[in-house]
């Protein structure tokens, strides 16, 4: 697999990768009626990430990629499904409250994950990231009174969901480092679309949506293959606390892009939104100060 050993042509690579995320939000927004076929959206979906990225393995491998699917273990199975179901309640957040508070919510992934290695992998936690751990979550409280509409605190709930999906995710690949990651992030696309095929075969409801939906379906899915491929090959030469902070490319750019009068979507963030929001960044900050010395790496790579 190509990797870039410099770090200074790895870091805008992975800057590149977050900005390509970030546009995911305004993807959605741009989808007519999100929330009425979320279903649809996660087949289309699901199926092209596990197309392009078995397309990816294909020529990056060779003809015996598949090879992988026999490695991945149960590790390569849970995390598979984690990161499924972490694909599945972020179109349920995004659709049910602001862009601002699904994404600061995915923004706490590397404490829950550092939690779940607490209680899962026996890793230790420091007595800064439990500071950092504190912090976010307060943040995420203050967001949490901020939302007094039902949908829009459930909203809050599965975002959270979300987060511990990916956090799963990351830690299924810390539990047996030689899990295949992009085999397994091929097998969450194709849980999604298993599930939504099961989901609407029950209701009886058609596959495909319209040709606009379907095209912005397929847009996404696109989007977020290639920035996990840009990922993958420049996270490499990156140190675990650089990598933290590089990660708020995708939060920052998520929250700005709907709140952008150009794009018309004019997102505003609510004042505790703002307000949990900097909580969570002041203590991915602090965390990234206080890894400065850990090479191990906190998302995929």
């Amino acid at each position: 697999m190509l990797e870039i050993k410099n770090e200074r042509i790895a870091i805008p690579v992975v800057l590149f990768a977050g900005l390509l995320w970030s546009f995911g939000p305004l993807i959605v927004r741009y989808m007519d009626q999100p929330n009425l076929v979320p279903w649809q959206y996660l087949f289309t979906r699901g199926i092209v990430i596990f197309l392009i990225l078995n397309i990816y393995l294909f020529f990056e491998e060779g003809k015996y990629f598949y090879k992988n699917y026999f490695k991945i273990g149960l590790s390569g199975i849970i995390g598979g499904c984690g990161l499924g179901i972490a694909m599945i309640t972020f179109i349920w957040s995004i659709t049910n409250t602001s862009a601002a508070i699904t994404l600061l919510c995915l923004a706490a992934m590397p404490f829950i994950t550092a939690l779940l290695g607490f209680l899962f992998l026996k890793e230790t936690i420091s007595y800064n990231v439990w500071i950092a751990i504190i912090v976010a979550a307060t943040g995420i409280a203050i967001m949490a009174l901020g939302n007094t509409q039902t949908t829009s605190l459930l909203g809050l709930v599965f975002g959270l969901i979300s987060a511990i999906g990916f956090s799963v995710f990351s830690v299924s690949l810390r539990w047996r480092k030689e899990t295949p990651k992009f085999t397994t992030v091929a097998i969450a696309g194709l849980f999604c679309a298993i599930v939504s095929s099961a989901i609407l075969l029950n209701d009886e409801v058609s596959f495909i949506s319209s040709s606009y939906n379907e095209g912005l379906f397929a847009i996404h899915g696109t989007v977020v293959c290639l920035g996990l491929i840009l990922y993958s090959i420049g996270s490499k030469a990156i140190p675990a606390a650089e990598l933290t902070l590089l990660s708020l490319t995708e939060i920052i750019g998520g929250i700005f892009w709907v709140w952008l009068p150009l794009f018309g979507i004019n997102e505003i963030p609510s004042n505790n939104t703002i307000i949990g929001g900097f909580l969570i960044f002041l203590s991915i900050s602090h965390y990234s100060l206080t890894i400065k010395t850990n090479r191990r790496f906190i998302a995929l790579n």
